[in-house]
C-alpha cells in the first residue's frame, strides 16, 4: 500500500480575504474527509510574502488540521528554520505533539529565497549557523531540563509526549544538510531523489557514531489531480497548475534540487513534462507509485473541482489500492 498524501499550500492568486477564508475552511473539511477515508498524511509548507497568498504559517494550519482529524499525520515540509525563534518553535511543536498524540512530523530546512530572509531581518550568510543553533536548541528544549542558551539559563515547558522527542527531520539537497542531520543523529529528508546524498549521509553517521535514517522522495513524485476527463480538466484548469509551477520555478537556482521542479512555460509543456499529472482513477492506480501526492487546490483551483478530485481519489483510487 503506497503512502497517500494530500498537499495544501493554500495558493490563491488575487483572492479576497473572504475567498481565502472559504479556501482555508474547505482545506480543513478536505483533511477531515481524507482522514475518514484512510489517507495517510496531510502535507503543508512555509513561504512568506508571496503575492499569490502562499501559506506562511504552517504550524497554525497544522494545528487546525490535527484538531479536525484523528488518524492521519501532518507533515510540515518544510519549516524554514533560521526564520524562527528556537525556543518558541520548540514550544509550538511540543504543544502540537501533545494535542495530536504525536501525529506531527516536521522537516526543518533553510530555504532558498533570500528575500524571505531580508523580509525577516535575518542574515542570509548566517543561515547554516542559525540552523545548527535552532536544531540543537529544540532538542535540548524538549528534555524539559535547564540549559544554556545565548548566555542565559532557560527551560522550556511543557515537555512533548513523543519519546525521545517529536519527529524532526533535517531537509535539504546539500552535503551540509546531510552532515548536519548525521551530526545530530536526526533523520534526513533529501528534497529530491538523490541516492548519492543518502549514501553520503550514511557515511557521516558512521563518522559521527550516530544513528539515523532517510525519508527520500521516489524517483517519480508527481503532483496528482484526479478527473473523469483529463483532457477537459487540463483545458479548464491547467492554468492553475502552470501558475504554481512557474512560481516555484522562479525561486529555484541551478544548485537547488527539488522533487517538484518544472521548466514548462505553457500548459501543453507542463502536461507533457509529467511533474503535474491529471489522471483518471484507473490511470492513477496503474501509475504504481510508492507515494501518491494529491494536490486538490493547486494554484487556486476552484473549490468544487478540488472536491471532485479528492472524492474520486478517496472513493475510486484508495479502494483499488487495497485489493
Amino acid at each position: 500500500m503506497p503512502v497517500t498524501v494530500v498537499r495544501f499550500n493554500l495558493v490563491a492568486p488575487g483572492a479576497s480575504p473572504a475567498e481565502l477564508g472559504a479556501r482555508y475552511r474547505a482545506a480543513l473539511a478536505m483533511a477531515a474527509y481524507a482522514d475518514e477515508h484512510g489517507v495517510t498524511t496531510v502535507q503543508t509548507e512555509e513561504h512568506h510574502g508571496v503575492g499569490n497568498n502562499w501559506l506562511p504559517s504552517p504550524f497554525v494550519f497544522a494545528g487546525a488540521v490535527l484538531g479536525a482529524t484523528r488518524r492521519l499525520a501532518v507533515t510540515v515540509s518544510a519549516v524554514i528554520g533560521p526564520l524562527h525563534d528556537p525556543l518558541r518553535l520548540a514550544e509550538d511543536i511540543a504543544v502540537l505533539d501533545l494535542l495530536s498524540g504525536g501525529r506531527l512530523l516536521t522537516v526543518a530546512g533553510i530555504g532558498y529565497r533570500r528575500e524571505e530572509y531580508d523580509r525577516a531581518g535575518v542574515d542570509w550568510t548566517r543561515r547554516g549557523r542559525l540552523q545548527d543553533e535552532l536544531l540543537e536548541t529544540v532538542l535540548k528544549a524538549w528534555t524539559g531540563e535547564e540549559f544554556e542558551y545565548r548566555g542565559r539559563t532557560v527551560r522550556v515547558t511543557p515537555r512533548p509526549a513523543s519519546d525521545p522527542h517529536p519527529l524532526l527531520l533535517v531537509g535539504g539537497s546539500s552535503k551540509a544538510a546531510a552532515r548536519r542531520a548525521a551530526r545530530l543523529g536526526l533523520p534526513f529528508f533529501p528534497s529530491a531523489h538523490l541516492p548519492e546524498l543518502e549514501t553520503y549521509y550514511k557515511e557521516r553517521l558512521v563518522e559521527y557514531g550516530t544513528q539515523g535514517w532517510t525519508m527520500m522522495p521516489g524517483a517519480e513524485t508527481p503532483l496528482l489531480h484526479i478527473a473523469e476527463d483529463p483532457d477537459r480538466a487540463w483545458a479548464e484548469y491547467g492554468g492553475h497548475f502552470l501558475h504554481e509551477a512557474r512560481t516555484y520555478a522562479s525561486w529555484q537556482s541551478g544548485e537547488i534540487h527539488s522533487a517538484v521542479r518544472s521548466g514548462a512555460a505553457t500548459v501543453e509543456e507542463l502536461r507533457a513534462e509529467g511533474v503535474y499529472r491529471i489522471l483518471t482513477p484507473d490511470e492513477c492506480v496503474a501509475q504504481d507509485l510508492d507515494n501518491l501526492v494529491l494536490h486538490p487546490l493547486a494554484g487556486g483551483m476552484p473549490l468544487e473541482e478540488g472536491w471532485r478530485s479528492l472524492r474520486l481519489f478517496a472513493e475510486r483510487v484508495l479502494p483499488a489500492l487495497e485489493t
